[in-house]
C-alpha cells in the first residue's frame, strides 16, 4: 500500500491493539461495537499489518463486503487489502471438507459472527474452525446474543468469551462515537391495533366487561382522533427536508403498499421527493443503492428496503431511518437504527418508529440505563472527558394512547369460560390437550400457560379455583393431569412394553431409537444408572421398578458397565463432535470417561489387559468418532502423510526447516525433528516408512539447498536480481543473498565465505555490490531518522507511557523495540549499534518498571487499588492500563526471558494488584447478588437491571443460570 493505509478511530484503535494482542495470546478475539462505529475497518486493519498472509473474510452477504470494501477505498485514499479470500457463511455451508482445507487461511474474520449460530451455516463455519486449529480468528458483531435462539452467546461458543472490546449502544452515544438520536414515537400502529380491539369487543359475551371496555374504548378513539397523522409527524420533526431516509419494511407487498403513500405522508416535506427502492431478491438492487447514495439533489430521498440494509452497510449521509417493520428480533431492531448512526456523521440523526418497535425490544429505558452506567463509569475513573452526550431527546406522541391500551387490555382478560372454549377448539383440532407452554391461539391468548396452570390448581401447588364441574369438563376434551415427567414416563414405557411385546427381552441397544423419534436405548441405559446411584427415587418409583421387571428388565446386564460409559461418551460426541476426551475427563454422573477410552485403545493395540472388543462394540464407536491410535501416533502419522504429499511434489524430501504445507503443517519442522531422533531412537517401524519414502539422515548442508534455489532463479530469470519480498520452498532468497554480500564484506564476525563459494556465486551473475537503496534499509533509516528527531526534541528515548496515545510514538517504541532484541540476539550490525548509541539508545531497560509501578502505587493510593481497564491512562498520559495488563499477563504465563522477580509480585500485591480480574469479577458479581437478596428476598430479576452503583447485576445473574 505504500505506507499507511487505514488511520483507525480511537475507540477502533484501541480495539485493535487489544483485539492483536488476545489473538497472539488465545488465538480467538470478539469485537462488540455497536452499528455505525466502523468496527469492519478493525477487520482490514489485521488485513494491512499481515499483508504476507492469508485472510480468510466470512460475511453474510457479497453486497456487504463489496460496500464494506468501497467504504474502506473511500476512507483509505484507493486501498485495498490483496490477501483476503472471501467468503460467504452460504457458500462455505455448501462447500465440501476438502474445498474448505484449500481455503488454507493464516488469519479467519468472522463478520456479523452472531449468524454462526445458525444451524446450516454454522455447520460451514465449524467445518473451517477444525480444519485449522491454529489459524486465529477475529470477530466482529454488534452484538454477541441471539436473542430468539435461548439468548445463545456467540461470544461464548466461538471465542471461549474472549472480548477484547465490549462497547454499548449507550456507551457510544455518551462518548460521541455515534451521534445522540431523536427517536419519534407515532400513533400509526395503534390505529391498526384499535380496530382489532374493538372486533374482540364486540365478540366479548360477559356484559359487564364489554360495557367497561367500551367505554375506555370510546376514550382511546377521542385520543387517536386528537393525534397528528404522519403527514403531520413528518413535517414536524424532518428538519433535513432535502435528506436521505431509509424506510424499513416487511415484505414486497407491504413496501408496494408503503410506496404508495408517499404522496400522502410527505407531501408536506417535498412535494416531489426521489422515492428509490431496493431487497434482496430484486436483481436492480445494487444499481438503485448507488444512485441512492450519489443522489445530492434538492429533494427528500427515500429508500424502501425488505432486509438487505439490516447489517454490515452504511451511508455516510443519511440524515434517519423509518420503522415500519415490526420485528421480534433485537438484532434486526438495532440494526436497522444502527443505519441512522455512524462514527463519520457530523449530524444527530432521526428515527422515526412508526410500529413503536421499541416499546417491545429495546426500550428507551434501556437505553438511557446504558448510557447512566457509561456517565456513572468515566466519573469515577477520572474519565469525565470522555462524556460527550447525557441523553438524547424522545418526541412521544403516543403517550395517552398507550395506556388506555394497557386499561383495555386490563379489562379484556379472558375469563375462564373464554379458555376452556379455546382449550375445546385445540383438543378437536389436535386430539389432545398436550399444549405446549409457549403456544398462543391466533387472537393472541396464552392458551399454553392457561392448560399449565389448571394443572397445578388441580394438584394443588398453585391457589385457584377448579371445582368437581370444571375438572368434568376438562377431562372430556383429553386433560391430563399428570406432570411433563409423568407423561414422559407413560410414553417410554409403552415403547418399552412394544420392543418386549417383539423381542422377548428388553435387550436394547444404546443407540435403538423408536419409529416415532424416542431415544429408547438410552433410556433404558438412563434408568440403570438411576437405580444403581440411588438417583430421582420420585421418578423410579418401586411400583415403576416392578413394572420395568414385568417386561424383562435386567438391571445388571453382563456389559451394563461397558454401555454406562458408552453413554457419557456418546453425550461427550454430541457435545464436541469427537472423542479427543483428556484422560482426566469425567462425566456428570462421575464416571472416568477419558481413562475409560484409554483404556479401550490400549485394549485393542494389544498392550492393555482389558475384556477384548466385541466387533459391535468396535463399529458403534467408529459412528461415534473414535481414534484408536494415541495422540502420539496420530501426529506422528498426519506428519507421515504430509511428507508423502510433499515427495509427489518435489520428488525428494529435502524439506526447508520453515517450511509449511498447503494445509498449514508445518513439515519442516516434523522432518528436522525426525532426523534429530535418527534411525536408532526411531522405532524400526517408522524409521523403515521413512527412508521408503527417500528420508537422508544425514541433514542436508543448508548453504547448498539455498544455492540450488539461486542456481534455479537465475535459470528462471536470467540474473540474482531477487526482490526483497521474494521466498520459494519456505526460504527468502533475496535475504539470504544479501547476508552472503556482508559475509564477504566482513561484516558477519567469525563468518566468511570459501574461494569455491564465490565461484559459485559468481558463475550464476551474483552481484556483489548492495543495492543502493533496498526498501529494508529504507525503512530503517526512515525509522531511525525518526528516532533521531524524537531524541533531539526531548534529551531521551523514553517512549514507555506515551506509546498508546499517539500511534507514531507507538510505531517507534515497537521499533526500537526490535532493535533490542535483534542485538540480543546478535542480529544487528555494529554500525547501527553504534548510530543508536549515538541518540542515547536505552539498551536494558530497567527502569521502565519502576516507572510503572510508580503509577500504579499513585494510582492506588487514590482509589484503593489498581485494578484498571487496559486502556486506562494516568493524567499524565502514562498508559497504566496496558502496563498492568502486561504485569498479570507475564506474572500468569512466564516465559524464560520475561518473568516478575518475587519482590515485583510482593510489592505489586500490597497496592492490591489482582492477578486474575475476571475471578474479582465474580467475587464483585456476588457480593451485589447478596446485597439484592437481603434487601428484596430473592434473586427474580430481569437481564436488564442494573445495581445502583452502574454494575450489571441483571446480566451477571444470567450468565450464572447458563
Amino acid at each position: 500500500s505504500g505506507g499507511m493505509a487505514i488511520n483507525l478511530y480511537k475507540h477502533n484503535e484501541d480495539a485493535w491493539l487489544d483485539a492483536r494482542e488476545m489473538l497472539e495470546e488465545t488465538g480467538k478475539a470478539a469485537v462488540i461495537h455497536p452499528t455505525g462505529t466502523g468496527k469492519s475497518f478493525i477487520g482490514f486493519k489485521l488485513c494491512e499489518e499481515y499483508p504476507d498472509r492469508t485472510v480468510c473474510w466470512l460475511s453474510p452477504s457479497e453486497y456487504i463486503y463489496r460496500t464494506q470494501i468501497e467504504n474502506l477505498k473511500k476512507a483509505s485514499g484507493g486501498w485495498e487489502p490483496e490477501n483476503v479470500r472471501f467468503f460467504t457463511y452460504a457458500r462455505l455451508m455448501n462447500m465440501t471438507e476438502g474445498e474448505i482445507a484449500e481455503i488454507s487461511p493464516d488469519y479467519i474474520v468472522l463478520d456479523e459472527f452472531h449468524r454462526c449460530g445458525a444451524e446450516q451455516w454454522g455447520q460451514g463455519v465449524q467445518t473451517l474452525l477444525r480444519l485449522f486449529p491454529d489459524a486465529p480468528v477475529l470477530g466482529l458483531s454488534a452484538t454477541a446474543i441471539r436473542y430468539l435462539d435461548n439468548q445463545r452467546n456467540m461470544a461464548e461458543e466461538l471465542f471461549d468469551g474472549n472480548i477484547a472490546s465490549e462497547m454499548t449502544l449507550g456507551d457510544a452515544i455518551v462518548r460521541g462515537i455515534l451521534n445522540p438520536p431523536t427517536y419519534v414515537l407515532s400513533v400509526f400502529a395503534y390505529r391498526q391495533e384499535y380496530d382489532r380491539l374493538r372486533e374482540k369487543i364486540r365478540r366479548q359475551k360477559n356484559k359487564a366487561v364489554r360495557e367497561e371496555a367500551e367505554k375506555t374504548l370510546d376514550a382511546l378513539r377521542r385520543a387517536l382522533d386528537m393525534a397528528d397523522g404522519l403527514d403531520a409527524i413528518f413535517d414536524k420533526h424532518m428538519k433535513d427536508r432535502h435528506g436521505k431516509y431509509i424506510v424499513f419494511c416487511s415484505n414486497l407487498e407491504h413496501m408496494r403498499d408503503m410506496m404508495g403513500r408517499v404522496g400522502e405522508w410527505f407531501r408536506k416535506v417535498d412535494p416531489a421527493p426521489h422515492v428509490y427502492y431496493a431487497y434482496s431478491d430484486d436483481p436492480a438492487a445494487s444499481k438503485a443503492f448507488a444512485d441512492f447514495k450519489e443522489d445530492d439533489s434538492d429533494h427528500l430521498k427515500l429508500l424502501f428496503t425488505i432486509d438487505m440494509l439490516n447489517e454490515g452497510i452504511h451511508v455516510d449521509d443519511v440524515s434517519g431511518v423509518i420503522l415500519f417493520r415490526p420485528t421480534v428480533s433485537p438484532i434486526i431492531y438495532k440494526q436497522q437504527i444502527g443505519r441512522a448512526l455512524s462514527a463519520s456523521k457530523g449530524t444527530d440523526p432521526i428515527i422515526f418508529d412508526i410500529v413503536n418497535n421499541i416499546e417491545n425490544l429495546y426500550s428507551i429505558g434501556t437505553v438511557e440505563q446504558e448510557m447512566r452506567v457509561a456517565v456513572s463509569y468515566y466519573r469515577m475513573n477520572g474519565e469525565a472527558a470522555a462524556v460527550v452526550n447525557e441523553r438524547f431527546r424522545v418526541i412521544d406522541e403516543v403517550r395517552n394512547a398507550r395506556e388506555l391500551f394497557e386499561r383495555l387490555n386490563d379489562t379484556l382478560s379472558a375469563p375462564w369460560e373464554t379458555m376452556y372454549e379455546l382449550a375445546r377448539k385445540y383438543s378437536e383440532e389436535n386430539g389432545n390437550l398436550e399444549v405446549p407452554r409457549r403456544y398462543k391461539t391466533p387472537d393472541g391468548y396464552n392458551l399454553g400457560v392457561w392448560i399449565f396452570a389448571q394443572r397445578k390448581v388441580y394438584t394443588g401447588q398453585q391457589y385457584g379455583k377448579l371445582d368437581e364441574e370444571r375438572i368434568k369438563k376438562l377431562e372430556d376434551i383429553g386433560m391430563v393431569w399428570d406432570s411433563v415427567r409423568d407423561l414422559s414416563w407413560k410414553r417410554y414405557y409403552g415403547a418399552a412394553e412394544k420392543y418386549f411385546r417383539e423381542h422377548g427381552d428388553l435387550n436394547v441397544k444404546v443407540t435403538t431409537v423408536t419409529e416415532d423419534g424416542l431415544r429408547l436405548g438410552e433410556w433404558i441405559c438412563n434408568l440403570r444408572t438411576r437405580r444403581k446411584n440411588g438417583a430421582q427415587q420420585a421418578y423410579l418409583t418401586p411400583e415403576r421398578i416392578e413394572a420395568l421387571e414385568r417386561i424383562g428388565m435386567i438391571w445388571d446386564a453382563p456389559d451394563y458397565q461397558w454401555e454406562e460409559y458408552y453413554l457419557a461418551a456418546m453425550e461427550y460426541y454430541r457435545e464436541h463432535g469427537d472423542l479427543n476426551i483428556p484422560v482426566k475427563y469425567c462425566s456428570s454422573d462421575g464416571l472416568r470417561v477419558g481413562d475409560w477410552i484409554r483404556r479401550l485403545k490400549r485394549s485393542r493395540s494389544g498392550k492393555g489387559r482389558g475384556k477384548a472388543l466385541t466387533e459391535e462394540q468396535i463399529s458403534r464407536l467408529d459412528q461415534i468418532g473414535m481414534i484408536w491410535q494415541d495422540k502420539y501416533e496420530a501426529a506422528w502419522e498426519k506428519g507421515y502423510q504430509a511428507a508423502k504429499r510433499y515427495l509427489d511434489t518435489h520428488g525428494n524430501l529435502d524439506v526447508p526447516p520453515s517450511y509449511t504445507d498447503e494445509t498449514g503443517y508445518r513439515l519442516g519442522g516434523w522432518i528436522a525433528d525426525q532426523r534429530e531422533k535418527g534411525k536408532e531412537k526411531l522405532p524400526p517401524d517408522r524409521a523403515r516408512l521413512l527412508e521408503k519414502i527417500g528420508m537422508v539422515w544425514e541433514k542436508r548442508d543448508p548453504w547448498e539447498i539455498r544455492i540450488a534455489l539461486a542456481e534455479r532463479y537465475y535459470e528462471e530469470h536470467g540474473d540474482l536480481n531477487v526482490p526483497a519480498g521474494y521466498k520459494t520452498d519456505g526460504i527468502w532468497l533475496g535475504r539470504w543473498l544479501n547476508v552472503q554480500r556482508q559475509i564477504r564484506a566482513g561484516e558477519k564476525d567469525g563468518k566468511q565465505l570459501t574461494e569455491d563459494r564465490i565461484f559459485q556465486l559468481n558463475s550464476i551473475g551474483m552481484s556483489w555490490e548492495k543495492p543502493a537503496e533496498s526498501a529494508r534499509s529504507d525503512a530503517w533509516e526512515e525509522r531511525y531518522s525518526e528516532a533521531k528527531r524524537f531524541y533531539t526534541a526531548h534529551g531521551t528515548l523514553e517512549l514507555t507511557g506515551v506509546a498508546d496515545n499517539n500511534a507514531d510514538k507507538r510505531k517507534l517504541s515497537e521499533w526500537l523495540t526490535v532493535q533490542r532484541r535483534k542485538r540480543r540476539e546478535g542480529k544487528l550490525s555494529k554500525e547501527r549499534i553504534r548510530r543508536l548509541d549515538e541518540i542515547g539508545m536505552i539498551w536494558e531497560y530497567q527502569d521502565g518498571w519502576e516507572t510503572g509501578y510508580e503509577h500504579a502505587r499513585r494510582h492506588a493510593e487514590r482509589t484503593g487499588d489498581c485494578n484498571v481497564s487496559s486502556r486506562y491512562v494516568s493524567p499524565d498520559g502514562y498508559a497504566l492500563g496496558r502496563w498492568i495488563s502486561n504485569q498479570r499477563n507475564t506474572h500468569n504465563n512466564p516465559r524464560k526471558d520475561r518473568r516478575l522477580t518475587a519482590d515485583q509480585v510482593s510489592r505489586l500485591e500490597k497496592i492490591g494488584m489482582v492477578w486474575s480480574p475476571n475471578e474479582e469479577s465474580w467475587k464483585n458479581g456476588y457480593r451485589h447478588a447478596v446485597d439484592y437478596h437481603e434487601k428484596y428476598g430473592n434473586l427474580d430479576l430481569s437481564s436488564a437491571y442494573v445495581s445502583p452503583d452502574g454494575f450489571k447485576l441483571g446480566t451477571w445473574v444470567r450468565d450464572q443460570r447458563r
